[in-house]
């Protein structure tokens, strides 16, 4: 036993000595890691194991023999539970445990929650997910766990990791109203309209730089990987209704932006209205899809969204059997760099309601502001423009609100 837990320290040692840290994503920054539990889920692909090293390695460097990381995918688990290991690792004076795939370990919420209270010295992270459920009944981790959310690469970490530099984030406030002196701060560094189709095909996910030749296929098994392991598991879907689940993905894909039809989708994936509806709500959950309503607040699981995307360019290359649209892929982006940081609701007109105040349009350069006369605060987020004026904002600009 002690011989196989020294096998998960060394383990650990390698692939620390691995985590390179010249490229660190401001998330870090934004994690509060204080507490005694802390939580990071985020779809498959999006760097949770990256971020939790470069944290090790950069912030806890003089207290490694107190550190250790374990994935709980590891065979040691085939054999030992989550509670053996915290009991072998406070006896080797442990005090930071980094625990990666939660969700990849039976009853993970309910011995982490014995391990949180037994073991009041040790600090805990966990990766896991996006569809963990911490309010667990069982187990009440939601009292205890302070959970954050990690996104994939904003346009921003993808230009400060394609150019070898750090470029600041900016408030939505600073895009809407002070683009005109923020923009050439930026071209002044990098070219965004030289990288923007490169992070639409294939920039949001990190490990696009060790699949650039086969990027699209590793998305696509990453996509069925996290529909045929975590849904069942998660979620309880019974694995015959997994070919359905994969079809609803697919006919959404193919359409973007979705606008659904409840009635009839239901009569052509032999489901119930009411099963669809939850289908929706999963694939957002995961990451997958991003459903827009017209009331933000108090959604419930049984509420028809009135538009569906995809939840990031990247997907509509890999997913779709046939040439993106280019209108709909800048929604896309547009939403895949709003929602980590705001509110977005379907609006009466327009594209996207931005926290109860901002209208915004997409288009092309030559979009004008006919649609948005009528409305108090109408933005235009136009595509191949490197500056803009007034109300009429480079789309690429808003890859830097994270």
């Amino acid at each position: 036993m002690e011989y196989t837990f020294s096998r998960l320290q060394n383990a650990f040692q390698h692939q620390l000595r691995h985590t390179p840290t010249q490229m660190v994503r401001s998330a870090m920054a934004q994690i509060n890691w204080k507490p005694r539990l802390v939580g990071i889920k985020g779809a498959r692909g999006v760097g949770k194991t990256t971020l939790v090293l470069q944290y090790i390695k950069l912030h806890l460097s003089h207290q490694l023999p107190e550190t250790l990381y374990v994935s709980l995918d590891s065979l040691w688990f085939a054999e030992h539970s989550l509670l053996d290991l915290a009991e072998l690792f406070i006896q080797a004076g442990g005090r930071y445990l980094f625990l990666d795939e939660v969700h990849k370990y039976p009853n993970w919420s309910q011995e982490l929650k014995n391990c949180y209270d037994q073991f009041p010295q040790l600090k805990i992270v966990f990766t896991g997910s996006s569809l963990l459920e911490i309010l667990n009944a069982r187990a009440d981790l939601s009292r205890r766990a302070v959970m954050h959310e990690l996104p994939g690469l904003s346009f921003r970490e993808y230009l400060s990791l394609e150019n070898d530099r750090q470029l600041p984030s900016y408030s939505l406030a600073d895009i809407l109203f002070s683009h005109q002196d923020i923009v050439p701060t930026i071209v002044d560094q990098v070219t965004p309209l030289r990288h923007f189709p490169a992070y639409l095909r294939e920039g949001y996910y990190p490990f696009y730089r060790e699949h650039d030749q086969a990027f699209n296929q590793k998305l696509q098994e990453m996509v069925q990987l996290a529909l045929d392991l975590e849904l069942p598991v998660l979620r309880k879907v019974e694995t015959a209704y997994l070919p359905r689940i994969k079809q609803l993905l697919y006919i959404i894909a193919q359409g973007v932006p979705f606008i659904p039809n409840a009635t009839k989708l239901s009569h052509k994936i032999h489901i119930e209205r009411s099963t669809l509806l939850r289908y929706f709500h999963y694939l957002a959950e995961m990451n997958l899809t991003h459903n827009l309503f017209k009331r933000a607040r108090g959604i419930s699981q049984l509420q028809k969204p009135q538009k569906i995307y995809l939840r990031n360019p990247n997907l509509m290359f890999a997913l779709a059997d046939r040439e993106v649209n280019r209108g709909s892929l800048r929604e896309t982006f547009l939403i895949s760099q709003l929602a980590p940081q705001c509110q977005i609701q379907y609006p009466p007109f327009g594209d996207f309601w931005v926290e109860d105040q901002y209208l915004i349009e997409v288009g092309g350069r030559d979009k004008t502001a006919r649609q948005l006369k009528n409305a108090p605060q109408g933005d235009i987020a136009a595509d191949q423009i490197e500056y803009g004026h007034g109300h009429k904002i480079p789309l690429w600009l808003f890859g830097f609100l994270y």
